[in-house]
C-alpha cells in the first residue's frame, strides 16, 4: 500500500508496533505439535517503521505485526543480510522452509523457531546481496508462507524497498538509498531486543 495510504490507516488505528506483539503473547508452547493456522486477512495491512533502526513492521492497523524485516549490517568486505521475523506460533526446536515468491522471484530458505520473550516465532535470514530479494523490491505483491504458520500476501512499498537498498549499500552521497529515494525509517516502537 502507498505510504499516503499507511498514513489515512495510521490516523484511524495505529500501525502495527513492537509493544502490540508483546502485550499479544502468543500461546503456550504444546507438547505435541501445533496446529496449523489459517492464513490472516492482510487486506488492511501496510508498512511501519520500528524505533529499532533498520527495521520494519508488517501488519494490519491496531493489530499484533504479521511480520518484522530487519537489515544486519556485514562486515567491511561482506554484504549485509536481510532477517525476516515471522510472529506467528513456532514449536522449540522446529525448523521449517520459508517460501518467498513475487515479482517473478522465488526464495526458499530455512527458518527457525527462536525465543523472542514468552514465545517462539519463526526467524530466518539471507544476504542482502542475494538477486531473489527482487521478490521483494518489485511493484507487485508478494507471499511469504511457512508450513503451519499460514501465507501472508504482502505489498511492498517505499519503506520495504528502501531498507532493502540501504542494507546493500546502495546510497548517493546524501545517504539516501540510490534506487528509489524512499523518506528515512524513523519513529515507530521496537521489538524486544532479542527478537533482533
Amino acid at each position: 500500500m502507498a505510504v499516503a495510504g499507511a498514513a489515512v490507516l495510521a490516523s484511524c488505528k495505529p500501525p502495527p508496533t513492537d509493544e502490540a506483539g508483546a502485550r499479544g503473547a502468543l500461546a503456550e508452547a504444546p507438547d505435541a505439535p501445533s496446529e496449523p493456522i489459517d492464513s490472516p486477512d492482510t487486506t488492511a495491512a501496510f508498512w511501519a517503521p520500528s524505533s529499532t533502526p533498520g527495521r520494519l513492521l508488517y501488519g494490519n492497523p491496531g493489530e499484533r505485526p504479521l511480520l518484522a524485516l530487519g537489515c544486519l549490517e556485514g562486515g567491511a568486505n561482506t554484504p549485509g543480510s536481510i532477517r525476516f521475523t515471522r510472529m506467528a506460533q513456532a514449536d522449540e526446536g522446529a525448523g521449517a522452509f520459508m517460501a518467498i515468491v513475487g515479482n517473478f522471484h522465488i526464495i526458499r530458505m530455512p527458518v527457525d523457531a527462536v525465543e523472542v520473550g514468552q514465545s517462539f516465532v519463526w526467524q530466518g535470514e539471507i544476504a542482502a546481496d542475494d538477486p531473489d530479494l527482487e521478490a521483494l523490491t518489485g511493484r507487485r505483491p508478494f507471499t511469504l508462507t511457512i508450513p503451519g504458520a499460514g501465507m501472508l500476501t504482502i505489498e511492498p512499498d517505499d519503506q520495504s524497498r528502501s531498507l532493502i537498498a540501504q542494507c546493500r549499500g546502495q546510497f548517493d552521497e546524501d545517504g539516501v538509498a540510490a534506487d528509489n529515494g524512499a523518506e528515512e525509517l524513523s519513529g515507530a516502537p521496537d521489538l524486544p531486543a532479542s527478537a533482533e
